[in-house]
C-alpha cells in the first residue's frame, strides 16, 4: 500500500489530502503539523479572529471525526527536520521516522523579522500562538505601532483601532501596499486607514528610539519561504523549491506547494511564488492528482484578497507589468475596479468592493477574453466570460 507524507498542516496540505482521498487514493496519509493545533485556517488571524468574531473552533478546517472517518492521520506537535532520498523517510525532532512513497512539501513561509536590536520585544503574525498571543496584547495596551504597510501590517492596523487602540503605521516606502496597487489604491486605503484614526506614517525611519514609545510593536514587512529541509536534502531551490507544472521538484516523488514553491507562472510571465491561499489550493489539488494517475498541469489565474475596515480588496491575474488601464465603477464611492491590459491583452483586475467584477475577471483572463475599454468603462454593460 502506498504512503503519502505531508509535511505542513496548512490549507496547501490539507487540500492535499483531502483531494487525495477525493481522486480515490487508497494508500496511507500522514499530514504532519509542527502545532499543536488541529490544521486551521490563517486569513482569518489577523482580521476576524484579533476582533474577536471568530474563535479557535470557527478556524477549524475539519474536526477530528472527519481525519478519522476519511483515514488522515494528523500527527501534531512534530518538527521535521530532516529527509532520507535515499530510503524515503523524513525524520522529526523528537526522533520520529516516517516513510513515504511519495511526499508533499507544504511548509508554507516564515516572517521576515527585524534586527532584535530595533525591535526586541516586537510580536509577528503567522500562526495561530502567534494570534492569541497578540490579541492578549490588544487587551491591555493603549498605542499600537505597526512595522509594515502591507497587507497583513494593515489588517491589524484596522483590527487594532476597531478595538479603539491609538494606531501607528510605519511604512518605508512612500505608499501603502506599493509592491501590489497602483497610486490610486494605495491613497484609498490611506485615506481609509486616517479616517478610522490610524495615524500612517511613510518614508518612515524605524529604530528602537522610535518604537520605544509604543505599548506595542507588531511586524509585518514579509515572509521568506520555508525552503531549507528540501535544500538539505539537495532539492533544487531557488526563491523556494522549484517545481515543474504538476508540482513535482527536482527529485520527481516529492512535490512541493504553496507559499514554499517557486513555479513558472504564465500569468505573470516569470518564474515566481506566489503567497496566497488560493494558489496553496490549487497547486495541493495538482499534486493530488498527478500522485492518483489523474495528470492535470497547474494554470489558475492567481487571485489574492484583503479585508481593511469597509474596503474589501479583490485582484485577479498580476498586475505588475501593464501599459494600459481602465476604470469601472464609482471611485467617489470606493466602488470601482481597475482593469489592467499589456499589448490591448488584459492581465490583471483589481476590484474593490466589487465582487462581481472579480468573478468576472477571473473567467476573462483565465479565458484570455478581452473586453475593450469602452466596455470596462460603461458599467451598464455586463461583462462577456464567455
Amino acid at each position: 500500500m502506498k504512503k503519502v507524507v505531508i509535511i505542513g498542516a496548512g490549507h496547501g496540505g490539507v487540500q492535499a489530502a483531502t483531494s487525495l482521498r477525493d481522486m480515490g487514493f487508497e494508500g496511507t496519509i500522514q499530514l504532519i503539523a509542527d502545532e499543536a493545533h488541529l490544521p486551521y485556517q490563517k486569513p482569518p488571524l489577523s482580521k476576524g479572529f484579533l476582533n474577536g468574531k471568530q474563535t479557535v473552533e470557527n478556524l477549524l478546517f475539519r474536526n477530528a471525526n472527519y481525519y478519522a472517518e476519511h483515514h488522515i492521520e494528523v500527527i501534531v506537535g512534530e518538527k521535521i527536520e530532516a529527509i532520507q532520498l535515499h530510503n524515503q523517510t523524513v525524520t522529526s525532532s523528537t526522533g520520529h521516522t516516517f516513510e513515504y512513497d511519495y511526499l508533499i512539501l507544504a511548509t508554507g513561509a516564515r516572517n521576515r523579522e527585524l534586527p532584535k536590536a530595533i525591535a526586541s520585544n516586537a510580536l509577528y503574525l503567522r500562526s495561530m500562538s502567534d494570534a492569541q498571543q497578540l490579541k492578549l496584547a490588544l487587551d491591555v495596551v493603549e498605542s499600537v505601532a505597526v512595522v509594515g504597510g502591507g497587507f497583513i501590517g494593515l489588517e491589524v492596523a484596522a483590527s487594532a483601532a476597531e478595538a479603539g487602540k491609538q494606531v501607528t503605521v510605519l511604512e518605508v516606502q512612500n505608499r501603502l501596499m506599493a509592491r501590489v496597487l497602483p497610486p490610486v489604491l494605495s491613497e484609498v486605503f490611506l485615506k481609509k486607514h486616517q479616517e478610522m484614526g490610524v495615524n500612517v506614517q511613510l518614508n518612515a525611519t524605524v529604530s528602537a528610539e522610535a518604537l520605544a514609545e509604543f505599548d506595542l510593536v507588531v511586524v509585518g514587512i514579509g515572509v521568506v519561504p520555508n525552503q531549507e529541509l528540501a535544500q538539505e536534502a539537495g532539492i533544487e531551490c531557488q526563491n523556494g523549491v522549484l517545481v515543474n507544472e504538476y508540482q513535482q521538484t527536482s527529485v520527481s516523488n516529492v512535490y512541493a506547494i504553496g507559499d514554499c514553491a517557486s513555479h513558472y507562472n504564465r500569468f505573470a510571465g516569470k518564474q515566481c511564488r506566489l503567497e496566497s491561499v488560493q494558489n496553496a489550493v490549487d497547486q495541493a489539488k495538482i499534486a493530488a492528482a498527478h500522485i492518483c494517475e489523474k495528470t492535470q498541469p497547474y494554470d489558475a489565474v492567481p487571485w489574492f484578497w484583503t479585508n481593511q475596515f469597509d474596503l474589501k480588496l479583490q485582484m485577479a491575474g498580476i498586475n505588475s507589468d501593464y501599459d494600459s488601464y481602465a476604470f469601472r465603477g464609482d471611485l467617489v464611492a470606493n466602488k470601482f475596479s481597475i482593469f489592467y491590459f499589456k499589448e490591448n491583452k488584459l492581465v490583471a483586475v483589481d476590484s474593490l468592493n466589487r465582487p462581481a467584477d472579480h468573478l468576472a475577471a477571473r473567467k476573462l483572463i483565465q479565458a484570455g477574453i478581452t473586453p475593450t475599454k469602452e466596455q470596462v468603462e460603461d458599467a451598464t454593460l455586463k461583462l462577456i466570460t464567455s
